[in-house]
Formats: C-alpha cells, sequence, structure tokens
C-alpha cells in the first residue's frame, strides 16, 4: 500500500457488536478502525497479540487494560500492549480512531462480533 491515500468516507462501515459501527482499512503492517461508539454501548473483555493504540476523536470513553479503568476524553491516546487483556465502555457517543501493529488479518473480511477481540472471548 505504499503512498496510497484513502478516503473515509467511502469506506463501508458495519455493525459487529452493538452500538459499534466502524470502518476498516489496513496498510503494509497496520490496520486502522474507525468507529462511532453509542453511549453506553460495551465492549467485552478481551485480548489479541496486536499492539493497539486508542485515539479519542470525541467523547468519554473507560477503559480497563489489565485491570486498571482509566477514563479517556477528546485528544487522549491509549496504548493497550500485545496479549493484554482489556474492555470498555462508552459513557457519552464517542469517534475514535484505533491502530493495531501488525495488521489485523482477521478483520481483512470486514468487522463482525467474532473477530471484533481476536477471537477470543
Amino acid at each position: 500500500m505504499s503512498g496510497a491515500v484513502h478516503d473515509w468516507a467511502k469506506i463501508a462501515e458495519s455493525e459487529p457488536l452493538p452500538g459499534f459501527v466502524g470502518k476498516i482499512l489496513h496498510s503494509d503492517s497496520m490496520s486502522f478502525a474507525l468507529w462511532k461508539i453509542r453511549a453506553g454501548s460495551v465492549l467485552p473483555e478481551h485480548s489479541h497479540v496486536h499492539e493497539q493504540v486508542v485515539h479519542m476523536i470525541e467523547g468519554d470513553f473507560e477503559i480497563v487494560i489489565d485491570g486498571e479503568a482509566r477514563r479517556l476524553g477528546p485528544g487522549m491516546v491509549a496504548v493497550i500492549p500485545s496479549n493484554a487483556r482489556h474492555s470498555a465502555r462508552a459513557l457519552t457517543d464517542c469517534r475514535i480512531l484505533d491502530a493495531f501493529q501488525p495488521v489485523r488479518e482477521d478483520y481483512r473480511n470486514g468487522l463482525n462480533a467474532a473477530v471484533i477481540g481476536g477471537g477470543r472471548g
């Protein structure tokens, strides 16, 4: 994907979990997910081998990483290490950009509830 430019507006969205509406794109070594999350929506605890960077664009989001709860607001960034157990809850409507390294191969065929947590409960 060297030098590629993408337009989020042209990427189809899906709702893999109730309240989580997302779009996905991939570079050669990373995956990116742009989320609109409704207030009160919950991401169940899970883990995956990918390092994940959560960039808050809008809203308030509570994230729990390895048992430690943090409240995130606009402009904040959380780093989730590889294999760390994590869960989250949208305290308000949110917009979030997630970056994953390496590429989320399980996201290549789109976002769905079975792969949203790396296939692990």
